[in-house]
């Protein structure tokens, strides 16, 4: 970083500018933050089989459980991402990370399933303003060039939370107890808070809507400091493209069609993303195999999501990625019907489990590039939560859906059939979007 610059738009600075090493540590930290996302989420999976074991509870009660936190997430989502596109992305940030070390670390001391499900509620409000003001701080973080990529690596910070996380707890459950998960998510998520509050920058697109002279330049050369850039002598804001959407809002004009479809996809392809990431330890178990393997399978579910997130990020770099992710939503349908044919034993489980992590991740990072791809900034983070918000109904319905399935009977290739149909869906909504979406 250099001296004052000349008067400019600071906008323009990161858009067309060269990518800083602090840039590129901002979203490195984004990355790590959406990984304690992964584990927060899936510690509920991991401790599964102890707590269906221990509290004596069935299938269909367990995917109550399982999708509690998932409708927490809903509402911290839309609520905690409208309230970053006000007072700013960093003092949500924070206060998510508070709420879920607070919620894993009372989850570790619950006595009873109906105040387990009260504290997973919670925990998922923190969960899902984190996860909204993630996306919007990578998509304003990074150059134009690269921003796709960046998001789309952000993504893959959700199954290397759960692999790194998942390895751990599979030890700590060979001589431990579920509580022992809980207490792991709950002093990673507090080492958290002073990296946040050292690296993370407030939005500049937000700082240039809210404030005027001085204190507006002061802000703004805040953030471009820890950016990496020049500070500036003067603002000088150049017309933007977006400008003639400064009063609209989401659910209006031409964005209400773009909304109201990435929700849907959104919604039902997490109908068939958390089927398998929620019921994989407790199908793993039924089958007679210990708790530690079958956190194992679901790592391999997570080593397949981040594989699928990194090679999705470099395809998008030569891809349109709307197209692309079309057709990954076909091939997670395969896969995942896949995965429901292969009860032959502990490792073809693995292998398909892996398989359909990989494609049905690589779904869920095209669909975050198209979120941050379809709205300007002053309306990112808000559209993101209320797309990832009302979305994760289907996150919280594909747990639900899927023990009911089991409990009414239905084998495991049926179930897996049904619960695959979800990423067809989204499929046709994505297909419906307004021309010009993720070709970028």
């Amino acid at each position: 970083m250099k001296g004052s610059a000349a008067a400019a738009d600071p906008r323009a600075v990161i858009d067309h500018g060269t990518m800083t090493w602090r840039q590129f540590m901002v979203i490195g930290l984004c990355v790590l933050l959406n990984g304690l996302d992964g584990f927060d989420v899936l510690s509920i999976s991991f401790a599964s089989p102890g707590i269906s074991a221990e509290w004596g509870i069935d299938r269909a009660a367990l995917g109550i459980i399982l999708s509690m936190e998932l409708i927490g997430m809903s509402v911290g989502s839309i609520a905690l991402g409208l309230l970053a596109d006000r007072i700013g992305r960093s003092p949500v940030v924070v206060g998510s990370l508070l709420v879920m070390a607070g919620g894993m670390a009372l989850a570790a001391m619950a006595n009873g399933i109906l105040e387990l499900g009260v504290i997973r509620l919670v925990t998922g409000l923190g969960i899902g303003g984190m996860l909204a003001c993630t996306n919007a701080i990578v998509a304003e973080a990074a150059s134009n060039r690269v921003r796709a990529a960046a998001v789309a690596v952000m993504a893959a910070g959700y199954p290397l939370g759960a692999i790194i996380g998942g390895s751990i707890a599979s030890e700590l459950l060979k001589d431990g107890s579920w509580r022992d998960i809980f207490w792991l998510g709950a002093g990673a998520t507090i080492a958290f808070l002073p990296l946040v509050l050292l690296i993370l920058p407030e939005s500049i697109g937000l700082i240039v809507r809210r404030f005027d002279g001085q204190e507006a330049l002061l802000r703004v050369n805040r953030a471009l400091k820890r950016l990496g850039h020049a500070t500036l002598s003067g603002i000088a804001l150049a017309p933007r493209s977006d400008s003639g959407e400064d009063d609209a809002t989401i659910m209006r004009g031409a964005l209400r069609r773009t909304t109201l479809l990435l929700i849907a996809a959104y919604f039902f392809h997490m109908t068939t993303f958390y089927f398998i990431l929620k019921w994989i330890p407790k199908i793993v178990v039924d089958m007679g195999f210990a708790a530690s393997s079958a956190g194992g399978v679901l790592v391999w579910a997570n080593v397949g999501g981040l594989v699928g997130s990194l090679v999705f990020s470099l395809i998008t770099t030569r891809v349109p990625v709307r197209p692309l992710v079309m057709a990954t939503f076909v091939i997670a349908f395969g896969t995942v019907v896949l995965f429901g044919m292969s009860e032959s034993g502990l490792e073809p489980l693995a292998r398909a489990a892996a398989i359909a992590g990989f494609f049905t991740n690589a779904a869920v990072v095209g669909l975050y590039a198209l979120i941050a791809s379809s709205y300007p900034a002053h309306l990112r983070a808000g559209a993101t939560g209320v797309v990832i918000g009302f979305g994760r109904g289907g996150a919280a319905l594909g747990p639900v859906l899927a023990g009911l399935l089991f409990a009414g009977g239905i084998s495991l290739p049926l179930v897996a059939a049904i619960m695959g149909l979800g990423s067809l869906i989204a499929l046709a909504a994505i297909a419906a979007l307004p021309r010009g979406h993720g070709r970028a």
